[in-house]
């Protein structure tokens, strides 16, 4: 049977080819083990996937700084995120 689970050094080759669905695959991978910076990384690459995490993560932790760099480096869904944080009760002081 052939081995259908690449490994990173095979996904990071096809992603640096232009490949999405890698590195969504490398966001998934670096997710996994909790790996921030990677996924910061491919963020800064393109990946949505990574700012889709890095965004959830920063929501559930209520860190306002990174969802806005997130949303910064082209994440809009985390802006959406650190609005809505922001206008909840308790979400910013006067």
């Amino acid at each position: 049977m052939e081995n259908t689970n690449p490994d990173r050094e095979t996904l990071r080759d096809l992603a640096d080819e232009g490949s999405e669905t890698a590195l969504d695959r490398l966001a998934d991978l670096a997710d996994a083990a909790g790996d921030v910076a990677e996924l910061s990384d491919l963020l800064d690459e393109g990946s949505r996937n990574a700012g889709m995490l890095l965004t959830r993560r920063a929501a559930a932790a209520g860190d306002l700084r990174e969802l806005q760099r997130i949303s910064d480096a082209g994440y809009e869904e985390a802006g959406t995120e650190l609005e809505r944080l922001l206008q909840a009760p308790g979400g910013h002081q006067d």
